[in-house]
């Protein structure tokens, strides 16, 4: 939803524009500095609750619902909705599909797409483009919310309705500036990734640890889940290094010296998948075969990594079906003037080689493409 992550990938490049700080879900940095994290003691277990910015708590995608006669409001209101998006993915171009399928049920045209390769005055710019559409809805995760909140500041002002995918701009609440958060839930995710890692690792092992160097509340969470997990599941794992990443480009460098300094790794953790792609490069690089790679959100070249190969652990999917049909349930609402839930989140789920088929088509709708399977 990365990820952001999210960031999720929830995503997920730069992200410029000062205090730089993203996800797009799913979009997380908690932990971000390098060093060991080992401990003797046992873990405590994790709390599944999670938060979103201003201290929400989600609900579950079920509770945005329109009865018939706000279907028929809608239809008949010729409203129109764009995508604002921070970057583009698998994830992105599955949760946009899905919206895209249900704003045509509700007679919402979609009047623009755009992504901004994560760079805040990208976004900004193409913002502004789409404004010039008078766009009743507008879909987007916010790449630096910080210096979002300026930028979207036209778009409330004209009374354009904003709905979220994880990241809205810094001091917007639900119901004021936006509509709802529609995200995944991240503390399942976080432990997901844990369980798929450390089940592949036969339950012991070092493991390895790259996180989004920002303060991104989604992919925080979400990243903060796997360490817990991990900890309390996987007591024989432990976390030998952790290392943050302001750019996803980045990846491969950072993974390369962390394999370099660990010959015993083996396991490492991304916050999402277009990040994890660098890191895949880095192993495949270093000609190690033992050490398994896990992230957020389906993607087409780790999908053929994990078919083909043996790094590749497994993928956690956001439920994107689900997020994107819920961005348009709420986009309704916001036209509607009905109040939505503040947060609602998805499940996520785990994917592997061994169930690549019934996860993608439960997080995509659809089959995994041939360029995943090989057929």
């Amino acid at each position: 939803m990365s990820s952001a992550p999210l960031v999720h990938r929830f995503g997920l490049r730069a992200a410029a524009a000062g205090a730089l700080v993203l996800s797009l879900a799913l979009a997380g940095c908690s932990g971000g500095a390098g060093g060991s994290t080992v401990s003797s003691a046992p873990a405590a277990k994790p709390s599944l609750a999670f938060t979103g910015p201003n201290g929400e708590k989600p609900g579950a995608l079920s509770e945005l619902a329109l009865t018939s006669a706000e279907q028929a409001k809608v239809k008949a209101g010729n409203y129109t909705a764009a995508f604002v998006w921070h970057t583009t993915s698998d994830l992105v171009n599955a949760v946009e599909k899905s919206a895209r399928a249900e704003f045509q049920k509700l007679g919402i045209k979609v009047v623009a797409s755009t992504q901004a390769n994560f760079n805040a005055a990208t976004q900004a710019n193409n913002l502004q483009t789409v404004l010039a559409l008078h766009p009743s809805i507008i879909v987007t995760i916010a790449v630096d919310p910080t210096s979002a909140a300026k930028a979207f500041q036209p778009a409330v002002a004209a009374g354009t309705k904003l709905v979220i995918m994880t990241t809205p701009p810094a001091g917007y609440t639900a119901g004021k500036e936006f509509v709802s958060i529609v995200t995944e839930n991240l503390t399942e995710a976080g432990r997901d990734d844990a369980e798929i890692l450390g089940d592949a690792l036969g339950k012991q092992g070092e493991v390895g640890y790259l996180s989004f160097n920002a303060n991104f509340w989604f992919t925080n969470q979400r990243d903060k889940a796997f360490k817990d997990w991990l900890a309390y599941e996987y007591p024989k794992m432990s976390i030998v290094d952790s290392e943050g990443f302001a750019d996803e480009n980045a990846t491969q460098t950072i993974a390369a010296a962390m394999i370099a300094k660990h010959p015993d790794m083996k396991g490492i953790y991304v916050s999402w998948a277009t990040a994890a792609q660098g890191v895949l490069a880095a192993i495949k690089a270093s000609g190690r075969t033992d050490i398994k790679l896990v992230t957020n959100d389906l993607d087409t070249t780790l999908g053929a990594a994990m078919v083909s190969g043996n790094n590749v652990a497994g993928m956690v999917g956001n439920g994107s079906v689900g997020v994107g049909k819920g961005l348009a349930l709420a986009s309704a609402y916001g036209v509607l003037g009905k109040t939505a839930p503040a947060l609602v989140a998805s499940d996520p789920a785990k994917v592997t080689k061994s169930n690549l088929d019934q996860g993608w088509k439960a997080d995509y709708g659809t089959k995994p493409p041939s360029s995943v399977t090989g057929g």
